[in-house]
């Protein structure tokens, strides 16, 4: 491993980014234009003095960043793809191969919207309902769940396949959520050919779902960039709220984003989340709807 090397990019790397377009102040004193180091560790979830040994390209006490360490300061960092591989290059590890599901790489402009919405609701996901990356605020509104793995990190698959998941959505709401995934998840499905992740999601979905199978052979499609839903929250109740999505050039990720008007009570109801904060609203892993945690992206899903 090429630790010299390695060290000076992740330098200029930190060196680029402005504290804003992370969601950190500016302060009086910032001696540097770019972040400092103690930040990035923050925003990777590694320890100050961890960060620091590797940037140095020190030797000492064998720094030999994992993958998960890497993928952590690539988010953090706000490197984009050619630049993620090449911290995987220099640090002599196997390039992820998979851009996909719920270890992929974030793009760095919804990653940047994202640190910009720390008082609303939101969260990356991919085009299969896989969550990459949220704030706070989304955790509280939404709670927490085990991290998933395969089909099941998909929201879309557990909403056919686990009744738990549907707990997140009032009952009378079933009927036209069903509709809206499966009419998004062909928009994926055309989008992506024949990528064998989802060829296999919607074939185990056909087996296990009838309900599933018969709205897809309706082959009815459409990818919602807005929407309206209400929300079942354990403390508050119900909570009616607007539902945006910002796409990517690819379409593969998106931007989603909660907000209700001005004095609604949906208004009201996220002001109280967003002062009481996640320790006290935070949802138990068993009610959770979908959530990934990406400690080491910094905001979490």
């Amino acid at each position: 491993m090429n630790l010299p090397e390695l060290g000076a990019f992740l330098r200029t790397r930190r060196d680029r980014i402005r504290p804003a377009e992370v969601g950190l102040p500016q302060g009086p004193r910032r001696r540097v234009p770019g972040l400092r180091r103690e930040e990035v560790a923050q925003l990777a979830g590694l320890s100050a003095d961890y960060y620091t040994e590797l940037e140095r390209g020190s030797k000492k006490n064998g720094v030999q960043p994992s993958a998960q360490t890497l993928a952590a300061l690539a988010r953090a960092l706000r490197l984009n793809g050619d630049e993620r591989d090449h911290l995987f290059h220099l640090a002599e590890r196997p390039v992820p191969p998979s851009v996909h599901g719920p270890s992929a790489h974030v793009q760095p402009a919804l990653l940047g919207l994202l640190d910009r919405l720390s008082n609303t609701p939101a969260r990356v996901i991919t085009d299969l309902h896989e969550t990459l990356v949220e704030n706070d605020l989304a955790l509280t509104l939404l709670g927490k769940s085990p991290a998933h793995r395969g089909p099941s990190a998909s929201f879309v698959y557990r909403w056919f396949t686990d009744p738990q998941a549907r707990e997140i959505y009032p009952p009378e709401d079933h009927p036209q959520h069903s509709r809206v995934f499966v009419a998004d998840l062909q928009a994926a499905a055309a989008r992506r050919g024949r990528d064998a992740e989802v060829t296999k999601m919607v074939a185990v979905l056909r087996r296990r779902s009838q309900e599933f199978a018969a709205l897809w052979d309706t082959h009815d499609v459409a990818v919602r960039r807005m929407d309206h839903k209400r929300i079942v929250h354990p403390m508050l109740g119900v909570i009616e709220l607007d539902c945006h999505n910002l796409l990517s050039e690819d379409g593969r990720q998106r931007l989603l984003w909660f907000t209700a008007p001005p004095g609604s009570p949906g208004a009201e109801q996220l002001e109280l989340l967003s002062v009481v904060g996640t320790q006290e609203l935070s949802v138990t892993e068993d009610m959770a709807p979908e959530r990934l945690s990406a400690a080491e992206s910094g905001p979490r899903r």
